[in-house]
């Protein structure tokens, strides 16, 4: 309820907006108006406490390394959509897919997901250690940036280019004497229980 004068009110629709939204919303409004200001710094800090020296990562735990890369690929993968949008993708699980395909010697989301013994639907990044989510981040931003080489809108070439990023990184870890990503334990917590538990503790 709210007040409209004349000692009366009235009902009046409520919204709660995601962080990302409240962030595009602040993004594109006029700076000159004081409240816009104060979000637009807002979320240049926190971008910038998310820029972490190499030397302030090794210091992380497990879990916060966990915590930053699934950011980055939370980050990385809305550009990497837009961009392949843009570059005539439509069948975006076809195209995902094949990234996959590339990193885990032919297994898809699905498969990755049943061989960590997900429950359905459940995120496959959410539960990836912190090595394995490096590979996938990595996986991301390559694509990203072949994928603004390519100068016409053609779908197949864009999802081909995902596999062949995908399976580049796998033989690059190969190369290296690296574990394969498939190898890699999963975690027994996922990053949605990472989450909730920080947030238990900060109301505490």
């Amino acid at each position: 309820m709210v007040n409209i004068g004349s000692k009366t009110s009235r009902n009046i629709i409520d919204y709660k907006l995601s962080r990302y939204a409240c962030y595009l919303i602040v993004q594109n409004s006029d700076p000159r108006k004081a409240t816009v200001a104060l979000g637009q710094t807002y979320f240049a800090v926190q971008t910038r406490k998310m820029e972490l020296t190499e030397e302030e990562y090794s210091k992380l735990s497990e879990d916060e390394k966990r915590l930053y890369r699934r950011k980055q690929t939370k980050d990385g993968n809305k550009i990497l959509y837009r961009v392949a949008k843009e570059k005539g993708v439509k069948n975006f699980d076809k195209f995902t897919n094949a990234g996959y395909k590339g990193l885990y010697n032919g297994e898809t989301a699905n498969d990755i997901a049943r061989r960590k013994g997900l429950r359905y639907r459940e995120d496959i990044l959410d539960n990836m250690g912190s090595v394995e989510l490096g590979a996938n981040v990595f996986r991301i931003t390559q694509t990203e940036a072949l994928l603004e080489k390519q100068e016409k809108p053609n779908e197949n070439m864009a999802t081909d280019t995902h596999y062949k990023v995908g399976k580049a990184i796998r033989e690059t870890i190969e190369k290296l004497g690296g574990t394969m990503p498939e190898d890699l334990p999963t975690p027994k917590k996922s990053i949605k229980e990472l989450e909730k538990e920080q947030l238990h503790s900060l109301e505490a």
